[in-house]
C-alpha cells in the first residue's frame, strides 16, 4: 500500500516573506578570498610566461594556453 507524504507546513515560504540580511562581517572575508583567488587565476592565464614570469620553462603556459585564447589574451 502506497503512503502519501505531505510536506511540512514550513517547507513552502509564505509570499512576501523577508529574506534575512547577511552582515558585512560575514561576507567580507569570503569576498576578499574569492577576489584574491580570481586575481591569481587571472595572473596565471594572462601574464605567466611573459615579462613577469615567476616560473621557468613552458609548463604553466601549456596548461593555460587554451584559456588564454578563450579569454582573448595574446600568447604567440
Amino acid at each position: 500500500m502506497a503512503q502519501s507524504i505531505a510536506p511540512p507546513s514550513s517547507a513552502a515560504p509564505a509570499s512576501g516573506a523577508a529574506v534575512p540580511a547577511l552582515p558585512l562581517k560575514t561576507i567580507l572575508p569570503w569576498a576578499f578570498f574569492f577576489g584574491l583567488l580570481m586575481l591569481v587565476l587571472l595572473y596565471f592565464v594572462g601574464a605567466e610566461q611573459g615579462a613577469t614570469s615567476l616560473f621557468s620553462g613552458t609548463d604553466v603556459h601549456e596548461w593555460v594556453h587554451d584559456g588564454r585564447h578563450l579569454l582573448g589574451f595574446p600568447c604567440h
